[in-house]
């Protein structure tokens, strides 16, 4: 937890953007494994990395995002987990060169608990695995992001925690329910915080799903319900579909203008998801510094 609170004793934190959308613009193709890319396409993968340095990121990501054993399966890649993960982290750390902090990322499963695709003992040692990877290859923490299912990223938080001796981060999606402000399974962000906080969580936070605009009540809402620091990555908006390919019509500076109103509501490391790119860090960054030397 000290590596966090030093990090934030400046203020809010800028982390990095878009992975998935960015890899897509070097030649990701739908159904491809991104993950994979850290053995087959090191370069590329880099380059995304030195970008949101760059910008001015603090804080970056791997791209593990799916490198769990459980969604690697489904690429026939579950026996290389281990191999793409440690690839993952010393990419960004390479990236990263000591001017920014590597946050690696672990997202959710694929499979439904509640349906039965997946038990939580096969859950928590696809974790398990990963984080260790990932803790063993140098990161200096471990994001759990865009989880849908609050279930599923308490197994995740549990088995990260035993495997990592560093800060664990949880990142929920909220956009389902009549007000989109719940998980797909119907975790509130109250409920959420509530719960990841007594749980062991070192942040809590929400990504993905929506635009800025729309993430600064949940934002609110998260930082009232605990008093751990809260993580925001919202959408460059929501995409329209050209030619097969999302498309985010938002521009970096319409998505920078959300940045104070997102302090403001409690955020303290604040980026971006899908469709975010390192002209939006830049913009997000100017922005949120202009606002906290006023």
């Amino acid at each position: 937890m000290h590596l966090l609170e030093d990090l934030l004793a400046g203020g809010p934190v800028v982390a990095d953007g878009a992975w998935g959308t960015e890899l897509q613009a070097r030649g990701l193709e739908p159904g491809e494994s991104p993950d994979l890319w850290n053995l087959t396409h090191p370069g590329e993968v880099r380059e995304v990395a030195r970008a949101y340095v760059a910008a001015g990121s603090r804080v970056i990501l791997t791209n593990t995002f799916r490198a769990n054993g459980i969604a690697l399966a489904g690429h026939d890649l579950a026996d290389r987990a281990a191999e793409i993960n440690r690839a993952g982290v010393e990419i960004s750390r390479q990236a990263a060169a000591g001017r920014a902090l590597v946050f690696a990322s672990m997202g959710p499963s694929g499979k439904m608990l509640a349906a039965g695709d997946v038990t939580p003992e096969e859950l928590g040692g696809a974790f398990t695995a990963q984080a260790a990877a990932l803790v063993a290859a140098g990161a200096d923490a471990l994001l759990l992001e865009t989880f849908a299912d609050l279930e599923e990223a308490r197994i995740a938080l549990a088995a990260a925690r035993e495997a990592a001796p560093c800060p664990v981060l949880v990142s929920l999606v909220f956009d389902f329910g009549r007000a989109h402000d719940r998980t797909m399974t119907g975790a509130t962000p109250e409920q959420a915080a509530r719960e990841l906080t007594a749980a062991g969580a070192c942040a809590v936070g929400a990504n993905c799903g929506r635009g800025p605009g729309a993430y600064v009540e949940i934002c609110r809402r998260l930082a009232a319900a605990s008093p751990l620091p809260v993580w925001i990555k919202p959408n460059a908006g929501l995409p329209e579909l050209v030619d097969g390919r999302p498309v985010y019509r938002t521009t970096p500076e319409e998505f920078a203008s959300y940045g104070p109103a997102l302090v403001a509501a409690g955020a303290r490391f604040l980026g971006g998801c899908c469709g975010t790119t390192p002209a939006f860090i830049r913009a997000l960054r100017e922005r949120i510094s202009t606002c906290a030397s006023n």
